[in-house]
């Protein structure tokens, strides 16, 4: 093995010292959403086949998902399909090399939370 000092490298900033940025933190919401859609797909594909099986399950998770927390479940779930959409979108105009600043970009990571939580509002008071 080499005889390398390893007292005099650099060391990489640890969390303690690290600064969430906004680009950073919504590329990661972006991937947790995701998960969540995921999960939103699961819910959907047990309601499915709980209408197909027999009445009494349909009945659980009808009741579950019409209740205050499905509610809230739902709204949860709605809020993350349109921020992982906008941020897809986001994704999409920064393959074409627009707005790759650093100031553009921590207000599309902004306009991203906010335009997500606009869209469920109005979603769900459509519905």
């Amino acid at each position: 093995m080499a005889d390398v000092n390893r007292g005099n490298r650099p060391l990489s900033p640890h969390l303690t010292i690290y600064r969430p940025q906004m680009t950073s933190m919504s590329s990661i919401m972006v991937r947790i959403t995701g998960i969540a859609t995921f999960g939103l797909a699961i819910l959907a594909v047990w309601w499915l086949i709980a209408a197909a099986t027999s009445e009494s399950s349909f009945a659980v998770i009808d009741g579950l998902l019409r209740s205050f927390i499905g509610d809230l479940l739902m709204f949860g779930a709605l809020w993350a399909l349109y921020y992982h959409m906008l941020g897809r979108l986001r994704h999409v105009i920064w393959d074409f090399g627009y707005h790759l600043d650093v100031e553009t970009s921590e207000k599309m990571g902004l306009g991203m939370f906010v335009g997500a939580t606009v869209l469920a509002v109005i979603t769900a008071i459509i519905l």
